[in-house]
């Protein structure tokens, strides 16, 4: 055990999940890879959790926070004006596409996903809330209870009245053989039947995500989300995305993954990324519900003018290298090569993703059974060759990656070879 372990084990909660046998620090990074602290280079195929999304020491977002802090001014409150924050909220309100968008930021997404909730709740008059089954929205009080995963939540004390939706769960045997059609129907129907049987009338919200990240990259067919807006509609129950993962263009498909079931939602939940490194989160929506609540607000630290600085310089970079497509590209490549290679391995029970957010799932060859033990060989075998790598899934059994946007071909085909390599190693 090293030094640095003792000590962090000694101050540190043990509830604070560390990688690999041998935890390890990093301490550098360049593009899309980082060295740890014996000087070995990974490419980084997880990017401290879809948070260093445009990579490591990228100039433009350096030199911008670099002029920040020449000004003195690190932080001032939303007391005053902050340039920054304005000229950031133009642009996300535009790119949302939400009707009148306005912008509230926070740090984190976790804030990001209780403001949405607090504005849903304060229009509705209700604490009744809608959520999917799998999903994981942060670790407050409020967002523990919209997350619908048992490894995620320490009790059932909750703020809200949640019912957890189906939409996500497609290996269930009752699911099993229907097409993206019948799926989505089956699942419109029980929506239905649970505002029917579960709830007052007066439900506040569905919030969900696009593709569920701690959930194991696990998600809807396109489509479903708006067949159930218009249910949802029908009862004036407000939809509320959680971006926090699939914003800014991962998916390759669209800029924001709601946009890929052709859905312009009421609120849009966003952070990790957006700062590519640098704390910030934040909600978008319709105007009048975030003018809505009576009640003075304000964030001490949410869209402080440092991580302004850093989050306009890393949408500009996206924006202007076009890096959505690069994703399409570059994801396609590794999500048909894991296709291809899968058949090889009958302990890989699904290949799946959108862009530069794909996974695996690990079973038992002989089951089918959900596989951690697997998963944590996989992790340690793809950390031997060099490339890092996530670890999730409800049963803890889906190896998720998400590069960083600037993902090149050439450290595609690498990180490609790394996965099947690793997949040979731990084949029983």
């Amino acid at each position: 055990m090293s030094e640095l372990l003792a000590r962090h084990r000694a101050v540190m909660p043990q509830w604070m999940a560390l990688y690999y046998d041998r935890p390890f620090e990093i301490v550098g990074g360049k593009g899309n890879r980082v060295v740890d602290e014996e000087g070995n280079s990974y490419l980084d195929f997880f990017a401290g959790i879809l948070t260093n999304m445009i990579g490591y020491d990228v100039a433009e977002v350096r030199e911008a926070v670099e002029r920040q802090l020449a000004t003195g001014v690190v932080h001032t409150s939303t007391l005053y004006l902050i340039r920054g924050q304005v000229e950031l909220a133009e642009k996300i309100a535009r790119l949302s596409g939400i009707p009148d968008a306005k912008v509230f930021f926070t740090n984190s997404g976790t804030e990001a996903n209780e403001a949405a909730l607090l504005l849903a709740t304060y229009a509705r008059a209700s604490n009744q809330v809608f959520a999917m089954r799998q999903s994981y929205h942060g670790k407050s009080f409020g967002a523990t209870a919209v997350t619908s995963n048992r490894a995620w939540k320490n009790s059932g004390l909750t703020p809200f009245n949640t019912t957890f939706l189906h939409g996500a769960d497609r290996h269930l045997p009752q699911f099993a053989g229907l097409s993206d059609a019948d799926y989505t129907r089956v699942c419109v129907e029980d929506l239905r039947h649970v505002i029917a049987t579960a709830t007052g009338g007066d439900v506040a919200a569905l919030i969900a995500e696009p593709i569920q990240g701690v959930g194991g990259f696990t998600m809807a067919p396109d489509g479903l989300f708006a067949a159930y807006k218009e249910v949802l509609d029908e009862h004036g129950i407000l939809f509320i995305s959680d971006e926090v993962q699939t914003g800014w263009g991962r998916t390759g498909q669209s800029f924001f993954g709601i946009h890929n079931h052709d859905v312009t939602p009421d609120a849009m939940t966003f952070a990790k990324g957006l700062g590519n490194g640098f704390a910030v989160g934040g909600v978008v929506a319709r105007g009048d519900l975030m003018d809505a609540p009576h009640a003075v607000g304000l964030s001490t630290f949410g869209g402080n003018p440092l991580a302004m600085a850093a989050a306009n310089a890393t949408l500009d970079y996206v924006l202007s290298h076009d890096l959505q497509a690069n994703a399409a590209a570059r994801g396609t490549f590794i999500i048909d090569g894991l296709r291809a290679a899968a058949s090889r391995f009958p302990f890989v029970g699904d290949v799946r993703g959108k862009g530069l957010m794909f996974a695996l799932d690990l079973v038992d060859p002989g089951t089918g059974a959900p596989s951690p033990a697997m998963a944590a060989r996989m992790l340690e075998e793809t950390k031997r060759r060099g490339l890092l790598v996530g670890k999730g899934g409800l049963y803890g059994n889906v190896m998720r990656m998400a590069p960083p946007l600037t993902l090149t071909a050439e450290e595609a085909a690498e990180g490609l070879k790394i996965l099947v390599d690793s997949l040979e190693a731990i084949t029983p």
